[in-house]
């Protein structure tokens, strides 16, 4: 009897205390930790300060005070300058030199060459600007000779990289008495330029 008792509460003991060789519950997951996404990278700000040079192409229109004296065609030259960024606002001052061969109607005369320095001002927008410019201008002919004037204008400029620009450029000529012709001349130009910024 006393054995049989002391058996029962034997089993009953070890039915009772919990399994020492494993659990029998599944095992709670560990949380997965993901690494944190990388901060998106601060945008560009680009800095226009410094000096570029480039090269130009477009057409240019002429046009005189003397009736059917006129013309146009293709021109084209070097630019170069110096830029300097004060924040959300560009200032800087350039040169240009262009060639052309414009034969103007009821002449034998054509424009060969054009200058400008110049100075221009402008807003940034992103990796643009968007510009105004003017100053001296200065046109030279095969055969009735040169002479100076002013002009005004305005264009945009994008950064492509940090280093190369691309833009385009509209201006008005005006120069008078023009050389032996005694004649008023004016011009526009429209332009694309690239340019490597140093």
């Amino acid at each position: 009897m006393f054995k049989t008792t002391t058996a029962i509460a034997t089993v009953a003991t070890l039915t009772a205390m919990p399994a020492l060789a494993g659990n029998v519950t599944e095992p709670t997951p560990e949380p997965v930790v993901e690494a944190p996404a990388p901060a998106p990278a601060a945008p560009l700000t680009p800095n226009w300060t410094g000096f570029y040079g480039g090269g130009q192409l477009g057409w240019a229109w002429v046009d005189t005070d003397t009736a059917g004296v006129d013309g146009d065609d293709l021109i084209g030259g070097l630019v170069a300058g110096y830029d300097y960024d004060l924040g959300d606002w560009v200032v800087g001052g350039g040169l240009d030199y262009d060639f052309a061969d414009i034969g103007l109607s009821g002449t034998t005369a054509s424009v060969e060459k054009m200058a400008r320095a110049k100075v221009r001002g402008g807003y940034k927008i992103g990796r643009g600007l968007a510009y105004g410019t003017g100053g001296y201008a200065w046109a030279d002919t095969d055969n009735i000779g040169d002479d100076d004037g002013w002009f005004i204008g305005g264009g945009y400029e994008h950064l492509v990289t940090e280093n190369i620009s691309v833009g385009g450029e509209v201006l008005y000529h005006q120069f008078d008495n023009f050389g032996t012709a005694s004649t008023d001349v004016d011009a526009t130009t429209a332009q694309v330029r690239a340019t490597f910024r140093f």
